[in-house]
């Protein structure tokens, strides 16, 4: 029997790919987290995406909040929270832990849980720890949903300084002189671990820095000049993470250099200068988000420089294991040497940072960037690859 004179029914049109942006989280950069969210729910193209804004609270909580980026940006030098923006003080979201269903849940106490539909991909903008530092990566990989950025291994290595350092010098990139107090040395014997300071310096020269060894946005870092200043410096680094790195300083210019996940492999943005901020000791939290020092970009460079900071960079993911998206920060001494201080597997990412303003001078503008890197994260599976 001919089918061509029966009704048709109609086909329904194909489902749009569903972002669930994830911000927040317990860290100290739970704020600009929520910035960064902001930025990127503006810029992600509403006509080729359906977007779930899910937000970590500073306990943790996993909520559902309001798609309304105009209020996740610093007002009065405040940075804004997830609290602020949840749907309800109580509700919770649930992600899957059965790879074949990627439907989220959301549940209130005495409430019927409400199915919130199918995440195809994960865009997380959580900056440290329980978020940049592969625990959110090992959880998607666990629920097998694609996600944006680093996974399990590369993102932890570039969450501890430590380990990052190790790693850059077994692949033969340089890293500037540096130490690491333990917790269990620092409890054992306080006396000992800052004595060990103590030499470091004395081999190496004041001023060190003392940093927290698992955070970023240059929270908790101190620039210690002499003696009198170290207590002070090492309980404000534990105050966020009880494992602290202590570096020499050294002499240069701060270059940074973007790296972004083609079809065809990694490549390196135009570098970037920070020059000295003016009213800062150095490139710290204010000077970066609040006061929004401005930065040189392409960086004052030679074809050369420029040439061999840019392999380096892509050397430096590729060390790592790296995908996505990655910032590479050197130092350029004086004697023209490139040494790498660090890499960020999430650096910052409103449209002011340094990360998009590198891409933006290299051809790609920060839309572009927000598609670029949901569909090199959709290209990829999850699991061992």
């Amino acid at each position: 029997m001919s089918t061509e004179n029966l009704p048709q029914s109609p086909q329904q049109p194909p489902r749009k790919p569903r972002v669930a942006v994830v911000f927040g989280g317990r860290s100290s950069e739970h704020g600009i987290s929520v910035v960064t969210a902001g930025a990127v729910l503006r810029a992600i193209d509403r006509t080729k995406y359906d977007v779930l804004p899910i937000g970590i609270t500073k306990d943790g909580r996993w909520a559902l909040t309001a798609d309304e980026p105009e209020r996740m940006a610093i007002t009065e030098r405040r940075t804004p929270s997830v609290e602020e923006l949840a749907e309800s003080s109580e509700g919770g979201v649930v992600l899957p832990v059965d790879p074949a269903n990627r439907e989220v849940v959301y549940s209130e106490p005495g409430s019927v849980p409400k199915a919130l539909g199918e995440v195809d991909v994960v865009f997380p903008v959580l900056h440290g720890p329980y978020g940049e530092d592969g625990t959110l990566q090992g959880l998607l990989e666990l629920s097998g949903v694609p996600y944006v950025g680093s996974g399990v291994l590369a993102s932890a290595v570039g969450q501890d300084k430590e380990y990052m350092k190790r790693v850059f010098t077994s692949f033969g990139l340089k890293v500037g002189p540096y130490m690491v107090i333990r917790p269990r040395e620092w409890e054992q014997n306080e006396s000992a671990a800052r004595k060990k300071i103590v030499d470091f310096a004395g081999e190496h020269g004041w001023p060190l820095f003392v940093k927290p060894a698992r955070a970023g946005s240059s929270i908790g870092i101190t620039k210690v000049d002499d003696l009198s200043g170290l207590d002070e410096a090492i309980a404000e680094a534990q105050v966020h993470d009880p494992k602290i790195l202590v570096e020499a300083a050294l002499r240069g210019r701060e270059i940074e250099c973007g790296v972004l996940e083609f079809e065809d492999g990694p490549r390196a943005s135009v570098p970037a200068e920070i020059p000295p901020p003016q009213e800062h000791a150095y490139y710290d939290f204010e000077a970066k988000y609040i006061d929004s020092t401005p930065g040189i970009v392409p960086a004052p460079l030679t074809p050369e420089e420029t040439a061999e900071v840019q392999k380096l960079a892509v050397d430096a993911f590729e060390a790592a294991s790296c995908e996505g998206l990655v910032r590479a920060d050197f130092f350029l001494t004086e004697d023209g040497e490139f040494v790498i201080n660090e890499i960020n597997t999430l650096p910052g990412f409103t449209p002011i940072s340094m990360y998009p303003q590198m891409w933006e001078k290299s051809g790609i503008g920060y839309p572009e960037l927000v598609d670029r890197l949901i569909e090199a994260a959709l290209r990829r599976s999850t699991g061992l690859r």
